[in-house]
């Protein structure tokens, strides 16, 4: 009863047209008075107490990173390394598409500013050579979204966060799974481009391939600096955050010298604003997290599928069906707050992996990314390059069906995520 009163009234809220962040609180408020709980200074308490995280100060920072980045001309750079390495091969736009995706994607952790960095710049060239126009879109945003996936993951903070799961054993989990989505990218790619008429860019010389190198191994840098730093423990997930913008920050102004303070100043403007949003949600999501463990909803959910915690296989495929459906009405981030809370004990009772289940739910959010109706992702990609939605959705089909066989190989087969996970982690 308690369970179906909370899902009625976020969902109620939702519909209403109430943002995310408010139907949580409005959620959480008719648990409490349910449960004659209701104080309003607990409500205000427990808002506050719920960004009061440690791990959560990575958010800021690299938003700020992500954003010096697309405007300090590291992008552009790793765009162009790309080009030289493999633009001359037949489709080879499409491979620089996916190359820089996965370059970028340990640069800013960002789907969406990922796939408008992609379409801003790539779209156009992609166009003139007479690639189509709903398989390029679809690739590039397909791209985008294995930001989520490699560190640094603004995501994978988040159900680390919501799911009380290592940040840093995320991030190092992430890396090998990201780079199998780029190889599954590039498979689907050269059998969507077989037998199109597309002209094919000159091979890069020598010369042009090791000055593209030198100006792109000051970014190239970042991710090795992040990912080195919290291999060794020589940094926490959040203190590499704040040495990512800071990196960011001086070699955008004082190496490639594309920024200056004007443009640092709008930088920081738009991610304090990012990180509004963002920290509102989660506060919200938090209250109601909080309310979950009062109602005891998590042992009302094991009740349900108690015959699937004798199977964590098919434990896991019910609950990425679940996901993928929700995934495709509703943003990553509230997805993450509103359900990893209450599926992990469920997940913790069947001896399902932490780590693992946390990468395979953001996986499955990002899919979400690209699925009408919401699709983000999409939406940004159709914004940016100014096509119809309904072309994007043609073209982004095959690779979406790509993304969902990939998992479930996962599924079917988790240790092609642990074995490198434990490796990588140490």
């Amino acid at each position: 009863m308690i369970l179906l009163l909370f899902l009625a009234v976020l969902f109620i809220g939702i519909l209403a047209g109430l943002p995310i962040a408010f139907a949580l609180l409005l959620a959480a408020v008719a648990l409490m008075v349910q449960m004659n709980l209701f104080s309003s200074d607990i409500l205000a308490q427990a808002l506050i107490n719920g960004v009061d995280s440690f791990p959560l100060l990575a958010i800021p920072f690299f938003l700020v990173a992500g954003e010096v980045m697309s405007r300090g001309g590291l992008s552009n750079r790793i765009v162009r390394m790309a080009m030289t390495l493999v633009g001359h091969r037949r489709g080879g736009l499409g491979y620089v598409a996916i190359l820089t995706a996965i370059l970028l994607a340990g640069l800013s952790g960002s789907a969406v500013a990922d796939a408008a960095a992609l379409v801003s710049i790539l779209y156009p060239m992609m166009r003139n050579a007479g690639y189509p126009e709903g398989r390029s879109l679809g690739l590039l945003a397909s791209g985008g979204i294995i930001a989520p996936i490699i560190p640094p993951s603004l995501p994978l903070i988040l159900v680390g966060v919501a799911g009380n799961i290592s940040i840093a054993k995320l991030f190092m989990a992430g890396i090998f799974p990201g780079l199998v989505m780029g190889l599954t990218l590039m498979l689907v790619w050269s059998i969507v481009i077989r037998g199109e008429d597309i002209a094919t860019l000159p091979k890069a010389t020598r010369p042009e391939r090791r000055k593209a190198l030198k100006e792109g191994v000051w970014a190239l840098m970042l991710p090795v600096i992040i990912i080195g730093g919290i291999r060794t423990g020589a940094f926490t997930p959040t203190e590499a955050a704040v040495v990512a913008a800071v990196y960011a920050i001086l070699v955008s102004m004082l190496i490639y010298r594309e920024m200056d303070f004007r443009q640092l100043y709008l930088a920081l403007v738009v991610s304090a604003r990012a990180t509004a949003m963002v920290m509102f949600l989660v506060g919200a999501a938090m209250v109601a997290a909080w309310m979950i463990t009062i109602a005891q909803l998590p042992q009302q959910l094991a009740v349900l599928l108690g015959p699937l915690v004798e199977s964590p296989r098919m434990l896991m495929l019910t609950i990425m069906i679940l996901v993928l459906m929700v995934g495709m009405v509703m943003d990553l981030a509230p997805t993450v707050l509103i359900l990893v809370p209450l599926l992990m004990p469920v997940v913790t009772m069947a001896g399902i992996d932490p780590v693992y289940f946390g990468l395979m739910f953001i996986l499955n959010c990002s899919i979400g990314l690209l699925t009408p109706p919401v699709g983000n992702v999409l939406n940004v990609v159709c914004g940016v390059s100014r096509v119809k939605l309904s072309t994007a959705i043609t073209g982004v089909a095959p690779f979406i069906l790509a993304y969902v066989g990939l998992m479930g190989l996962f599924i079917a087969f988790p240790k092609i995520i642990t074995i490198p996970a434990r490796i990588l982690g140490g």
